[in-house]
């Protein structure tokens, strides 16, 4: 694909955010309802991280997860 490390990622992570803001924009998914996906999402790792393989990326991810939350990047706050 590329030399880029993990471009299917960064561009995975781009269309997420951006339809979560489109979502939110048009009045289809409420602020909260957002954040939760997202905390769903860290969860997830965080417990995939604790049961199996890949652990180091389980917890990496939740961790980025948890930063997005922080900075609101996936919601325009009011």
């Amino acid at each position: 694909m590329s030399d880029v490390p993990d471009v299917a990622g960064m561009a995975a992570l781009a269309i997420c955010e951006s339809l979560l803001l489109a979502l939110n924009d048009r009045n289809i998914l409420p602020e909260h309802e957002i954040v939760g996906i997202l905390k769903d999402a860290a969860e997830a790792h965080a417990n995939a991280a604790e049961n199996g393989s890949d652990a180091e990326m389980h917890k990496a991810v939740a961790a980025l997860i948890n930063k997005i939350i922080a900075g609101g990047n996936s919601v325009r706050r009011k």
